[in-house]
């Protein structure tokens, strides 16, 4: 499964609560706010590093998660430039500990946002610029709540400039910025994770992965019944979860920090044999984006979640199928053969884990358009309360038919067509959608 099938064991989270380090001085709270993270990070590398040898496994990635940093700058972030002076005590702090990203630069605004968030969410573009390994997110919906429409209007207009200051990279700070509905508080996974209010002050969460290990069970039932089909997928995310399992369990006892959640989401990356998209073509489809990759994505995603929640009692993050496009060859290999549109994402994204993401677009897409495209996935979240989110890189200089180099876990992508109607009366509206009716169950 390890050496065959790409078996791993994705990252070891640490989420810290930074609560106790709110000042309403900026130089101290820069200096609390290293302290802290390096306090209690000094030894996850060299922990995560121990079990790899110790038991086999490979664990990509380790890295940290914290709370939301607008609730943390409220007091001494006066301006955008203040918060961006935090990214980089985020950023520095997660050099001298040696993880590969750090996230949190978050704000929750998913029913309007103070001074505090909306001095956060300007000064993004500056961060990621600014920054190696600081991870960005915005709430901007719920179930409970609605859409906060003016931050989906802005954020718009952040994707952009964000993408304009990072362009020598290919926009690349676009890929460390995500938008969300219904987001939850103990991701592990990147760029997404913060470590939520409701959260202790810390917690390992671990995220495994396994598309391979699950596509070569498949092979196996080629032309089986569905009952077979669905027992195999949950069988092998009973036995994937597992893993995951004994990792967080031994991170957490030689850390002496409590055990969160396990994560198992079939998060994709762009090696050979290590594709949510080819286990779409095994369950029978000859490309993802053809007619029934909707069902089978659905399939696919509750028998992964049937698995997981038989092998751990605390199952959370956003455990399913990923579908990033520029991590998945599978999908860039659809996308190529003009299979996958972007609108058949968003079909997809009904029944999966989380959303349209690491998606290239025409530099030259406007904000307003951008603003719609979250504003369309954000509803789907919301009213079928589950977390959607977004992560689309607007390339500058790029247009359809070019493909754009991220390197590493991010992969590449063709650059997509986005609908060239527009929709910007709608977003300048102002204000917020409504909560659905569904969502009053007091």
């Amino acid at each position: 499964m390890i050496q065959q099938e790409n078996l791993d064991v994705r990252t070891i989270t640490l989420g810290i609560s930074l609560l106790d380090c709110v000042d309403s001085d900026l130089g101290v709270l820069n200096q609390k706010i290293y302290d802290k993270i390096t306090g209690l990070a000094e030894n996850l590398v060299s922990t995560g590093e121990e079990i790899e040898k110790e038991y086999g496994i490979p664990i990509v990635n380790k890295r940290i998660s914290v709370t939301p940093i607008s609730l943390i700058g409220a007091g001494a972030c006066k301006t955008p430039e203040d918060y961006v002076t935090l990214a980089k005590t985020l950023d520095r702090a997660a050099h001298t500990v040696g993880v590969n990203f750090i996230g949190g630069y978050s704000a929750l605004v998913s029913k309007g946002m103070t001074k505090s968030d909306e001095m956060l969410i300007r000064s993004i573009p500056d961060a990621l610029a600014a920054t190696e390994r600081v991870c960005s997110s915005v709430n901007v919906g719920s179930t409970k709540c609605g859409i906060d429409m003016d931050a989906v209007r802005l954020l718009g207009d952040v994707i952009l400039e964000t993408a304009e200051k990072t362009k020598e990279a290919d926009s690349l700070g676009c890929a460390k910025l995500v938008v969300f509905c219904n987001a939850p508080d103990d991701n592990p996974f990147m760029a997404g994770a913060f470590h939520g209010v409701t959260e202790g002050d810390a917690v390992i969460n671990v995220g495994v992965s396994g598309p391979g290990v699950v596509k070569r069970a498949l092979e196996k039932v080629r032309g089986k019944n569905f009952e077979e089909l669905c027992e195999t997928i949950k069988k092998t995310a009973f036995k994937v979860t597992r893993v995951g399992q004994l990792v967080a369990q031994e991170a957490s006892k030689r850390m002496g920090i409590p055990f969160g959640i396990i994560d198992l989401s079939l998060a994709p990356t762009p090696a050979v044999g290590d594709s949510v998209a080819d286990i779409l073509c095994e369950i029978g489809l000859e490309y993802a984006g053809a007619p029934g990759t909707t069902a089978a994505l659905a399939l696919l995603n509750d028998q992964v979640k049937k698995g997981g929640v038989m092998a751990s009692s605390y199952v959370g993050g956003l455990s399913g199928a990923f579908i990033p496009v520029s991590e998945d060859q599978g999908m860039i290999n659809a996308v190529t053969a003009g299979a996958l549109t972007l609108e058949k994402l968003e079909a997809m994204t009904c029944v999966c884990s989380v959303g349209l993401d690491m998606i290239a677009i025409p530099g030259d897409t406007p904000a307003t358009t951008i603003a719609g495209i979250i504003a369309d996935e954000m509803a789907i979240g919301m009213i079928n309360q589950k977390t959607t989110a977004v992560r689309v890189i607007p390339v500058i200089g790029k247009t359809v038919g070019d493909t754009v180099e991220f390197g590493g876990l991010l992969g590449y992508a063709p650059v997509m067509p986005v609908n060239a109607f527009s929709c910007a009366d709608f977003v300048n509206r102002g204000g917020r959608i409504p909560a659905p009716v569904h969502s009053f169950k007091n």
